[in-house]
């Protein structure tokens, strides 16, 4: 399976990475191969000052390894090795008309000293972050999630939506980081799903991205902006940060297993404003936003 499905992230990064080139026309994703000291590595992909694109990267890795005391820890586990590979990306657009995106689709393995299989799961999701809010672009998203989750179980979108919402929440802001998508985890065998089912889903979740993301950026990519609307953006920006550095569970594992920083700190954008204390104007634009990031909405039925 761990072969399988590293195989099927190669894939997928030369196809998202290649679809993003043409889309952007001017600036192409640099390719860096990088090493893990305790096992293991990645191919780092990262594009920068683009026509369309201001930064992005869409990384894979495969690590292995003793699980560090860290994780031991917080999976109740003494000894044990493991195997994790997975495609991370974030794009974050020049224009604050088009959303930034984040997608990941991973697995992961345990062993025991013996190196049998232990524990085994997938995870992942995509979700879009607006700054300025096209409802018909967040339904469109949601609406390309919901069909690939629809195929395995009429349950799954309704689930891993709302998994989605409450993972990508700014606790400390009361908010939303963006308008949401899916989030799934520890995607494991059960009566109904065997690990060969949960495969075909997240490899149908990985196949539908393109599909989500990309018709809303030829729709927005052109439309005129203000510096004013620039400066939101940034600010909204900083938010994203906050988000990655104090809840996100992948930059934490990252850091705990001695992940490459590099790779890790990717989805970082370039430019970011932190204004102290600072509110949109009420009944504009920038605070329609605000309103559904502070109470997230069914996008599709």
């Amino acid at each position: 399976m761990k072969d399988k499905f590293y195989a099927y992230i190669e894939q997928l990064q030369d196809t998202i990475t290649s679809k993003l080139e043409e889309v952007d026309g001017k600036a192409k994703f640099q390719q860096d191969l990088w090493k893990r000291p305790e096992g293991g590595g990645g191919r780092t992909r990262v594009i920068e000052n683009g026509n369309v694109f201001e930064k992005g990267g869409v990384n894979i890795s495969a690590v292995h390894g003793e699980l560090p005391k860290s994780m031991q820890q917080y999976f109740g586990v003494q000894d044990a090795d493991f195997f994790a590979c997975g495609l991370s990306l974030v794009i974050h657009p020049k224009s604050p008309m088009v959303p930034t995106v984040h997608a990941n689709w991973r697995y992961f393995e345990m062993y025991d000293k013996q190196g049998n299989i232990v524990d085994q799961w997938f995870g992942g999701g995509q979700d879009l972050t607006p700054y300025y809010l096209f409802e018909e672009d967040a339904k469109h998203f949601h609406s390309v999630c919901k069909k690939a989750c629809e195929t395995h179980d009429p349950e799954f979108y309704p689930n891993y939506k709302k998994r989605c919402d409450e993972y990508f929440w700014n606790a400390h802001r009361n908010e939303a980081r963006g308008v949401g998508g899916l989030f799934f985890d520890y995607c494991k065998k059960s009566d109904t799903m065997q690990m060969e089912d949960w495969y075909s889903f997240v490899t149908e979740v990985g196949n539908s991205f393109l599909d989500a993301y990309v018709p809303i950026v030829t729709k927005r990519m052109n439309l005129p902006y203000t510096q004013e609307q620039r400066d939101w953006q940034e600010i909204r920006r900083g938010r994203y940060v906050e988000f990655n550095l104090v809840h996100d569970k992948g930059t934490l594992f990252g850091l705990r297993t001695n992940g490459r920083i590099e790779s890790i700190l990717m989805s970082l954008p370039p430019h970011v404003q932190w204004q102290y204390d600072h509110h949109p104007e009420q009944g504009s634009e920038e605070e329609k936003l605000i309103e559904v990031l502070q109470s997230p909405r069914e996008w599709v039925r």
